[in-house]
């Protein structure tokens, strides 16, 4: 095609355009043109025919211009003609790898979603109607996209970015595992139970394990630590309803934080709170309850006043990944020394849990693959979706059953009523410490929790506010923050989704710090954010669907008034529930380096701030703990680590002040964000090298309805917010 008659007929569109004869070749295997066209942008995901692509006029004559000035060049001006193939070629192979190089920067598409993209043209013509109402054949390449050799990874939950365009920036495709059901699909009633309940059994460590641990050493009685769970129950549910309906409307379920567990073991372990003898539960509840309510009111006015839109260009997967992995890394201390307390059950379930999440990953059962979640068996069916208790819990539990009722867990004559100070012998106190962590029938709260009981605000009494502990967790709050950046970004992508817009993540941030204040108002001990896991948990069962959230959270709320279901759960041994954990911090280091895969894995740049902040933010902390000679008599050594508060080398003159300062530096998760933070925004790099979040404009929700329909707040509760501009 010349390029005169080109733009002849660009002046005048009612002119005929001259085509040649094209006569296919037997034998011609159409895959020689497939990645030509793919590149060139011959194949429109556009059109809405199943069985016809239409193609501009001006597209093409641009195509052809630069073809004939391509060809032109390798064939020293001179073009040949064959009446078969159409254009000779010398040297085809040669030339159509030179064409596509040119031609990719110029005509690759812009701006469009890998998700779809080439899908809806599947014939070889298209016919396009001129304005004599002529019909003109316009030859078009079907793309069938090759079959990828990262679907494994997909189906681990790898996701892979698009290429960096000549520009610097990411095109927004991402390639995603298919969902069985979207964020606005209702799956049906029975279904939405299922699926409900199936999501929040893989999060059962997060939501009953962390009192597990803080009320026994906040002085509590078993009948405190059912109560905690059960009001841990009741405000999970009513967050996750709050975020999935005024947050960013992601699936993701708000609840107990492991964020938040550092400064809570900071607090209670203050030396004013080591010799308290009365109601020493009590006031260390009130004290973290006004620390948190006090931390959360920091978050929301970040998220409700659009500074949080203004921090969010500074936070980056660089930034994200190792905050992320020094929050599960801050329990290393604790871990293992409290599983070991009974190596009798904790080295068995810890085998277990590995076993089912590792091993047996990719078992078939009767067609279903049940081992697919951490220590949770779910089916992978559609029709026969089925929900276990966890499994690696209930087993353990139950083999430690048998062995307490077999008599393997006597005291043998060292009588756990006597205080360990009171006991002569060494052996006789250590038998007596591993029993209590080993035994199943420890905790009376089974005899002595009532049926119904229902949490309600300040059932601990009136919070108490103090300056040392509020100034720690305004820093929480931040980094718990950081720590849900990261899972709104990779929640988004992996339901199939672009990426939500700053002033939605500041929405988010805003109503997790609301929902932080009512766990503070009803005494829960730590504060809610969403938790890090949820993204595994809807990679792994494949429902990304708002309602089934909805649903779960409901029967949360229900459980919540049943006293008897947090006793059950409060009389798990407390080895038990930290061998569980050991894995659960392992997988929150993992979750958060996994965020890595957003940015240049190999630059030296980048791997050098993930490692010195990491680094730097468990060898600071070290540094305070040494400034603590008393404290290490007092105190069981898995506590030392949180005690530096009290003890740490920074005086100021203000006690107050001391205690925040010594506090915040010997949080590792506090120091790592503080390091990363300021090497990531202060050392040069590209944002392609730096892995620059890119998040959706505002512009997108009012030319986008499927965007706006998955962020957008209810239509009645957006016409109350109107003066919002993000909302």
């Amino acid at each position: 095609m010349a390029t005169g008659s080109s733009s002849n007929r660009l002046k005048n569109p009612h002119i005929q355009p001259k085509i040649e004869p094209f006569v296919s070749k037997k034998g011609h295997n159409p895959k020689d043109l497939r990645s030509w066209a793919k590149q060139t942008g011959f194949v429109s995901g556009e059109s809405s025919n199943p069985t016809s692509t239409i193609i501009s006029h001006q597209k093409f004559d641009t195509l052809d211009v630069e073809i004939e000035r391509c060809l032109k060049n390798q064939t020293g001006g001179k073009i040949e003609i064959d009446p078969i193939l159409g254009r000779n070629r010398i040297n085809r192979e040669e030339e159509e790898e030179e064409i596509e190089l040119e031609l990719t920067a110029r005509t690759r598409p812009r701006g469009n979603w890998r998700r779809g993209f080439g899908d809806e043209s599947n014939t070889n013509e298209a016919r396009n109607t001129n304005g004599n109402g002529g019909n003109v054949l316009l030859p078009v390449v079907t793309v069938i996209e090759p079959k990828k050799e990262e679907d494994k990874d997909v189906e681990n939950g790898v996701m892979h970015p698009v290429e960096v365009d000549g520009s610097g920036y990411r095109d927004e495709g991402w390639n995603t595992s298919d969902m069985k059901y979207g964020l606005r699909d209702n799956p049906g009633f029975v279904r939405l139970i299922y699926y409900g309940l199936q999501h929040y059994l893989s999060l059962a460590g997060s939501l009953m394990f962390i009192p597990l641990l803080i009320v026994p050493a906040m002085g509590g009685t078993d009948n405190d630590t059912a109560t905690v769970i059960s009001t841990m129950l009741l405000v999970t549910g009513i967050t996750t309803i709050l975020h999935s309906y005024f947050g960013t409307r992601l699936p993701l379920v708000q609840g107990s934080s492991f964020v938040y567990l550092t400064p809570a073991l900071i607090i209670l372990n203050a030396k004013e709170n080591r010799n308290l003898s009365e109601h020493k539960f009590r006031h260390i509840m009130k004290e973290l309850q006004g620390a948190i309510i006090i931390g959360s009111i920091f978050q929301s006015f970040l998220g409700f006043s659009g500074l949080m839109s203004l921090f969010l260009r500074l936070i980056n997967p660089v930034v994200v990944a190792p905050t992320m992995a020094a929050v599960g890394l801050s329990f290393f201390s604790y871990g293992f020394p409290q599983a070991g307390s009974c190596v009798e059950i904790s080295i068995p379930q810890i085998i277990l849990v590995f076993g089912f999440t590792l091993y047996l990953r990719g078992i078939s059962i009767f067609g279903h693959r049940l081992f697919r979640i951490y220590a949770v068996c779910t089916s992978s069916s559609d029709v026969f979706s089925k929900i276990f208790v966890p499994l690696s819990v209930m087993i353990i539990w139950t083999y430690a059953f048998f062995l307490t009722a077999g008599g393997a867990f006597n005291y043998e004559g060292c009588s756990p009523d006597i205080p360990s100070s009171n006991i002569l012998t060494d052996s006789c106190r250590r038998h007596a410490y591993s029993m209590k962590h080993c035994r199943t029938d420890v905790s009376n709260a089974m005899r002595t929790a009532p049926w119904v009981r229902i949490p309600y605000p300040f059932q601990w009494g009136i919070p108490v506010f103090h300056f040392r502990t509020s100034m720690i967790m305004i820093f929480v709050s931040l980094v718990a923050s950081v720590d849900s950046v990261g899972t709104y970004h990779s929640a988004s992508l992996l339901v199939a989704s672009k990426p939500p817009t700053p002033c939605i993540v500041s929405r988010g941030i805003a109503m997790e710090g609301f929902c932080s204040i009512l766990a503070g108002l009803w005494g829960v001990g730590t504060g809610s954010t969403t938790l890090t896991e949820n993204v595994y948990t809807i990679n792994v069962t494949k429902v990304a669907s708002r309602r089934a959230v909805e649903m779960g959270a409901v029967f949360l709320i229900l459980f919540s008034f049943v006293g008897k279901i947090g006793a059950i759960l409060a009389s798990i041994p407390q080895a038990l529930a930290a061998s569980v954990l050991c894995f659960m911090w392992g997988l929150i280091v993992a979750l958060g380096l996994s965020n890595m895969q957003y940015s240049k894995t190999a630059s030296f740049r980048n791997i050098t701030i993930v490692g010195v902040s990491l680094f730097l933010g468990m060898s600071i902390p070290s540094y305070f703990y040494q400034f603590q000679p008393e404290t290490s008599l007092i105190l069981p050594s898995y506590f030392l680590p949180y005690s530096a508060a009290s003890d740490g080398p920074v005086h100021t003159g203000s006690k107050q002040l001391d205690f925040a300062i010594n506090g915040i530096m010997s949080m590792s998760m506090v120091v790592t964000l503080l390091v990363a933070f300021i090497l990531d925004n202060t050392v040069p790099g590209s944002k392609e090298e730096r892995g620059v979040y890119i998040w959706s404009h505002a512009e997108d929700l009012v030319a986008d309805s499927s965007l706006s329909a998955d962020y957008s707040l209810p239509r009645k509760v957006a016409q109350m917010f109107c003066w919002g501009r993000c909302f």
